[in-house]
């Protein structure tokens, strides 16, 4: 994967993630606090399943630093997201990032089709996305 699709997919991930977040803390009174677990649960994994693979295919002999910083992204994510909703919320979407940021490097590894993987990850993302904004249309 050459740099320039690297820097806009991992640009483009957290532009995402940021931009749901600001929605949801607009919107946490509507929401109950079982749509807030998944939703917790869903971004702190899929944070860090992105935040692993993407590395992992761009610096791929660095394996330590990478399940650090994926691990404290899915776990920072998952934890921010919980946070809006209640503490046992908190706490599952903090444990959720940090086991998928200590698998995600793994799974990147062993990749052979990279550039489809990534994609269906990216596309997985999206119908996780859509799904999470309809639902919150729906309660």
């Amino acid at each position: 994967m050459d740099k320039i699709t690297f820097l806009l997919f991992m640009y483009t991930d957290v532009c995402i993630v940021l931009g749901l977040y600001v929605y949801l803390f607009r919107m946490k009174k509507l929401i109950g606090f079982q749509l807030g677990m998944n939703i917790s649960v869903v971004m702190g994994g899929m944070t860090a399943l992105l935040f692993g693979v993407l590395l992992i295919l761009q610096y791929p002999f660095h394996f330590t630093w990478i399940t650090i910083i994926s691990t404290l992204a899915g776990l920072v994510t998952g934890a921010l997201f919980g946070r809006l909703f209640d503490y046992q919320t908190f706490v599952t979407g903090l444990t959720n990032g940090m086991i998928v940021g200590l698998m995600a490097p793994m799974i990147g590894t062993v990749l052979e089709m990279t550039s489809v993987f990534v994609w269906f990850v990216h596309l997985f993302f999206a119908l996780c996305l859509l799904t999470i904004l309809i639902s919150i249309k729906r309660s």
